[in-house]
């Protein structure tokens, strides 16, 4: 059996504070594995440590504890030249398109960028696969040419995704790659990136704050609160079977284009994202929880297997209602 194209175990990545300002620990003891050809979504509020998780993932932020396997090679003590190596397999597609490419250079500049500094190619043989990569995304070879402020959106994002490609990665971290983009051109991008991804064989750790797309491309999800993976697991299971209190306040959130299911109830979560840099004692979510017990101020949660598939981390699975790996619709919220 071939291990998970990323196993990463126990990531921990802390960001000193500057004068008086205490230090923040913005990923807590993550644990992540994506398969070949899966698709892992990464969900959560803004602040829950999601994209620092990818970029720990990547080796783009220094990691306090943990380790990352790439096709079960520990990887995350590489320095130099052996990390140099291993960027060839990870990539990355960020939000912004416009500002993670050169505005004063042509996108076939940007394109071709991985192939000088890891192949040993022509320049012919740059320009022949820049053209190549600008087909596989649905743009035209004429295009490398052109600089980023003459594209739109979609076909920036497009720049963006033939460049990770470059290299022929195995993994693809995409961060909230769709989300600056208007929803028939989020479709068209996720519809290539589903494409490429049965085509190549790629694995993607797709990190998104919207519910609706994350259900559309990925096979398995992973919800985070304040630094911490609160539940994981198929997402169908997840969807439509959450153990979590904040996964069924996130899932309650969505909205539904059928106006005859709009009454369905939406649950408000009282107050703000705590305080990353002084994290509340116990279950971090207990501030804000309606089901929250004595024991969720004062222990921090195990993860407990959920029937269907993955796990969560929560007291209502172990203590109360004991739901024992049931959906959390199985119980009431206390008076």
């Amino acid at each position: 059996m071939k291990p998970p194209v990323l196993q990463a175990e126990g990531l921990r990545v802390r960001f000193p504070g500057k004068g008086r300002r205490p230090g923040v620990t913005a990923v807590d003891d993550v644990s992540l594995h994506i398969g070949r050809g899966e698709t892992l979504g990464l969900v959560g509020e803004s602040g829950s440590g999601k994209s620092t998780s990818g970029r720990a993932v990547l080796r783009l932020v220094p990691l306090e504890a943990g380790r990352i396997l790439v096709d079960g090679e520990d990887v995350t003590r590489y320095r130099g030249a052996r990390l140099r190596r291993l960027r060839r397999q990870m990539q990355m597609v960020f939000q912004d398109p416009y500002s993670s490419l050169d505005p004063s250079a042509p996108v076939g500049a940007s394109i071709a960028e991985p192939l000088r500094v890891h192949e040993k190619m022509t320049k012919q043989a740059r320009r022949d696969r820049v053209e190549e990569l600008l087909d596989l995304v649905g743009l035209r070879p004429s295009h490398a040419d052109r600089y980023p402020y003459e594209f739109s959106g979609g076909q920036r994002q497009r720049v963006a995704i033939a460049r990770a490609l470059a290299l022929h990665p195995r993994l693809i971290v995409c961060d909230e790659a769709v989300s600056a983009l208007d929803v028939s051109t989020q479709n068209q991008v996720i519809n290539l990136l589903e494409d490429l991804r049965e085509r190549f064989e790629l694995s993607y750790l797709f990190i998104a704050h919207d519910l609706a797309v994350v259900r559309h491309i990925a096979h398995r999800v992973a919800v985070m609160y304040l630094g911490r993976v609160v539940e994981s697991g198929p997402v169908e299971r997840v969807y439509e079977r959450p153990a979590h209190p904040y996964t069924q306040a996130l899932l309650s959130a969505i909205p539904v284009p059928d106006p005859k299911r709009r009454g369905a109830k939406r649950i408000l979560l009282s107050g703000d994202l705590p305080d990353p840099s002084a994290p509340p004692p116990g279950c971090p979510f207990h501030t804000r929880c309606a089901y929250a017990m004595d024991v969720c101020k004062r222990e921090m949660p195990a993860m407990t297997p959920i029937a269907g598939g993955g796990e969560a981390a929560c007291h209502l699975q172990t203590t109360g209602p004991t739901l024992t790996g049931r959906p959390l619709s199985e119980t009431e919220v206390p008076a």
